[in-house]
């Protein structure tokens, strides 16, 4: 395997440089750690400096941030928190944004199989983009941050439901008893890490946490890479395993020492945060095809118009799950985290342009318009919803009889 050295140094020096640059710009504007990635990537990368070149090894660190990347944010999930009213409306405004996905993109793609693409694409929410955005803004366990999260499992889950029925190449009969095999064999691995045998674990986990025999990291990557070959090995998208990881693993990691729970949390963020999602983002920026963007006039004007589908095709339909009684500045944040999207979008096109299914101007007009939501849209809602925040700091200030801001 032939790896670039230049490649090698520039990419982790750019996860390096990604915080800095947030922190630095956080003074005056909070913009996501994954925009700083995503666009270094594209500056350094072919489409711009060529710096940063393309090669297997990137390729394969590339796949394991994108199956971590789901991993965590099946993790990330409570179940529990999000059941009921939540993750019920998160459903119901998911199949809706199906049906729209599917008939807007008839009338845009030139043929059946680009639009059913297209079609899922557009109905993707990042839940492991946000969550940390959601973290850093302090919203995750607020009403707001549950509705958001609820939003993101469906928006995750549901696209790869879609593609194992839909873009598998098989009949959709048979796609769906492939599908209810796997459902069938990830309910027992669920069932079992229910049923308690976490508990049993936890006293390894315990025992190994500050010594070099870290069981809670090698569980995670046995877990891991164990539902990932079942997804390959019944030709399902591998994201499907990696999200089913994430949930099972919470399972397994319930019942476990708060303290425990936290250290090894810690470590699995390092890991994946820390190493190897950094890659994807970073990678999904220096594979951008800009050359193909910028082809004809057509698929240029296919960018701002996707861009718009998102927030129509997923923003509007996310807007189910607000709470009642939610204030204006909630609901429109909601349904611009609702309509960020772009690991499924990747996923989605890449199997596409591999089939020769999808064009890859319109395959690159749909990653750019994914990137962009990513860019532009937590930005615009952390902003929005900003405002509201130092009212209620003010307020706050106001009811201690302390002065006031302004």
């Amino acid at each position: 395997m032939e790896v670039s050295l230049s490649t090698m140094v520039l990419v982790p020096a750019i996860a390096a440089v990604a915080p800095l640059l947030v922190r630095g710009i956080g003074r005056w504007l909070a913009i996501p750690l994954v925009v700083f990635e995503i666009v270094l990537g594209l500056l350094l990368g072919p489409a711009v400096l060529g710096w940063v070149t393309p090669d297997a090894f990137l390729d394969l660190l590339s796949e394991f941030g994108l199956a971590m990347l789901f991993f965590l944010a099946g993790n990330e999930i409570d179940f529990r928190t999000i059941r009921g009213r939540p993750i019920s409306r998160a459903a119901i405004g998911w199949i809706i944004s199906l049906a729209a996905g599917f008939g807007i993109a008839a009338l845009i793609a030139v043929d059946l199989p680009s639009a059913a693409f297209i079609g899922i694409a557009l109905t993707s929410t990042a839940l492991g983009t946000i969550l940390p955005v959601l973290r850093d803004s302090g919203d995750l366990k607020t009403p707001f941050g549950i509705s958001v999260i609820a939003l993101g499992a469906v928006g995750e889950f549901g696209p790869l439901l879609a593609i194992s029925l839909f873009l598998s190449g098989r009949s959709p009969l048979v796609a769906a008893l492939v599908l209810l095999l796997f459902a069938l064999l990830a309910g027992v691995a669920i069932w079992f890490a229910a049923r308690g045998l976490g508990e049993r674990l936890h006293h390894v986990i315990t025992t190994t946490l500050h010594t070099s025999g870290q069981f809670a990291v090698r569980l995670v990557l046995f877990v891991l890479l164990a539902l990932v070959a079942l997804s390959m090995l019944l030709d399902l998208d591998m994201l499907l395993g990696a999200f089913t990881a994430g949930v099972i693993y919470r399972l397994l990691m319930s019942g476990a020492p708060k303290a425990d729970a936290e250290a090894v949390e810690s470590k699995l963020e390092a890991v994946g945060y820390g190493f190897l999602v950094p890659v994807f983002f970073i990678n999904t920026g220096v594979e951008f095809d800009l050359e193909a963007l910028f082809a004809d006039g057509r698929t240029i004007a296919m960018l701002p118009v996707f861009l718009v589908l998102l927030l129509v095709v997923r923003g509007l339909p996310s807007l189910l799950v607000v709470p009642n009684g939610a204030s204006r500045p909630d609901r429109v944040a909601t349904a611009l985290f609702g309509a960020t999207g772009l690991p499924i979008i990747v996923a989605v096109t890449a199997i596409g342009v591999e089939r020769d299914e999808l064009d890859t101007g319109t395959a690159a007009a749909l990653v750019g318009a994914g990137m962009l939501s990513v860019l532009l849209f937590p930005l615009i809602a952390l902003a929005i919803r900003g405002g509201r925040r130092r009212s209620r700091r003010r307020t706050r200030t106001d009811d201690v009889g302390m002065p006031t801001e302004g």
